[in-house]
């Protein structure tokens, strides 16, 4: 926690630094290439640590189908926090869904919720989820003292990569395959989700 918040204060602060006074290139330059060959090297030790735990693969295939009832019940419960968000703001119960149906993938559901609910939504379901990813990274090492899962939920579909290291960090080794796995199977089932609702809305 010492370093996370830190880190990603500067970062925000470096971000504004450079939108507001320096060069137009390095933005295009993290944002197209550090940021995805950092992802791509994150993505590439944490299976790298994966297929060296004997215990987490064995576990996986004892778990089989049971894998996918953990991300199930993380779905279910986005979606209804939409629907109940929505009905206590007054605000359109599906496009509330729909926004959260995103997972935390915010480069996702912002430009998916604008096409199907509207550009309002579009910067809404954009914020939602970058907020969750955010909150995920920064309140990880309370919530895990509470329930060390707890934070495999919260980072929902990024708990496969961006809050990975930081839930395997305080949660612990053997939470890594849950996250991955909880993460990847909601960002496969996120623009599937979230194309459903609007379908259903119209």
């Amino acid at each position: 926690m010492k370093y996370v918040l830190p880190t990603l204060a500067l970062g925000i602060l470096a971000g504004y630094l450079n939108n507001n006074f320096g060069v137009p290139l390095l933005s295009t330059f993290f944002s197209e290439y550090a940021f995805n060959f950092s992802l791509i090297a994150l993505l590439f030790l944490m299976g790298t640590l994966f297929a060296m735990d004997e215990k987490a693969v064995a576990k996986i295939r004892e778990a089989k189908f049971r894998i996918l009832v953990f991300p199930l019940a993380v779905a279910l419960g986005s979606i209804t926090g939409g629907l109940i968000g929505g009905i206590i703001l007054r605000i359109d119960v599906f496009a509330s869904m729909g926004v959260c149906a995103g997972y935390g993938w915010y480069t996702l559901a912002g430009p998916m919720a604008g096409q199907l609910f509207g550009l309002e939504w579009g910067a809404l379901g954009f914020a939602v989820n970058l907020l969750r990813e955010l909150a995920t990274i920064a309140a990880t090492s309370l919530v895990a003292k509470l329930d060390k899962y707890a934070p495999i939920a919260m980072g929902g579909a990024t708990a496969m990569d961006t809050t990975l290291p930081v839930i395997v960090r305080y949660c612990g080794q053997e939470t890594l395959i849950t996250a991955f796995s909880s993460g990847f199977i909601l960002t496969v089932a996120a623009p599937f989700t979230i194309t459903a609702i609007a379908a259903i809305a119209h």
